[in-house]
């Protein structure tokens, strides 16, 4: 069972890898979402991203019930390009 604080589930943090696994995208992508504004991150001690699960997670169901998912990933009329 997860850890509790105040009787509220704390809010897991995931790795790059991890948030690219769920969507099935490269890592250095969700960062590139990070960067944009799409996905909310949060930096360890050692300046590294992390992701709230919950969001992820809301996310990803929202992804699944609209087809335009890639177009509001890639921003860009579902074109990506790698940097």
């Amino acid at each position: 069972m997860p850890s509790t604080h105040d009787g509220h589930l704390a809010n897991l943090l995931l790795t790059p890898a991890e948030v690219a696994a769920a969507f099935r995208v490269d890592p250095k992508t969700v960062t590139r979402w990070a960067k944009a504004g799409k996905l909310s991150s949060v930096r360890t001690l050692g300046g590294h991203r992390r992701y709230l699960e919950a969001e992820v997670l809301e996310k990803l169901a929202n992804a699944e019930a609209n087809a335009d998912l890639s177009l509001w990933l890639a921003g860009d009329g579902g074109h990506s390009r790698e940097d």
